[in-house]
């Protein structure tokens, strides 16, 4: 294999065992590009609204949570366990604390690509960007040619759920939404 396109910790892994190297990170092809996603069948949010709400909370706070620069190495302690992602914290903890090391002498601390989990829109539901993902099915042959994009974002794409959740949260716990990033996500009209 010459090359491939893996998310954390596999890029450690490779440097470590001295057996690679990182070329590019997804975020210098496309800066803040989705990545994320939390999805329920829709069977399932009709007949449990109030469940399908609460999930959508619990996954923000659990953004939130992840996000802060405070819980970046418990974090890492957590995915390092074997039920989650079986790889050693030592290869975990740099990059999700945004320093990158590319294991070519290249280093950038504070990285502004390091993964996101709640700032700058990360936890947002886009509908464009779930548009701009099927155009590309469409356009590479992945999807029918006659297929409505936009009907199909505007099916499954709850951003509804996703607003109620925030504007629940907010009102529960305003101390989580006061950083602007949130005020801006709360203000965006309809996408």
């Amino acid at each position: 294999m010459d090359t491939f396109c893996v998310c954390q910790p596999w890029n450690m892994q490779l440097i470590n065992q001295g057996i690679g190297y990182t070329a590019n990170i997804t975020g210098e092809l496309w800066h803040n590009h989705p990545e994320k996603a939390f999805a329920l069948r829709a069977d399932y949010v009709d007949t449990n609204p109030n469940a399908a709400l609460a999930l959508t909370m619990a996954v923000m706070e659990a953004q939130m949570f992840c996000e802060d620069p405070q819980n970046k190495e418990e974090v890492a302690r957590i995915c390092s366990r074997r039920r989650w992602i079986p790889a050693p914290f030592e290869d975990i903890i740099d990059r999700m604390q945004g320093n990158f090391d590319y294991g070519t002498g290249r280093v950038v601390e504070n990285h502004p690509d390091q993964m996101r989990y709640w700032e700058h829109h990360a936890a947002y539901p886009f509908k464009s960007h779930d548009l701009w993902f099927i155009t590309e099915d469409i356009r590479w042959g992945y999807l029918p040619r006659d297929l409505d994009g936009r009907a199909l974002v505007d099916r499954v794409n709850r951003e509804d759920i996703w607003r109620a959740a925030a504007a629940v949260s907010a009102d529960r716990n305003p101390r989580l939404f006061a950083a602007d990033p949130m005020e801006a996500i709360l203000a965006v009209g309809p996408t």
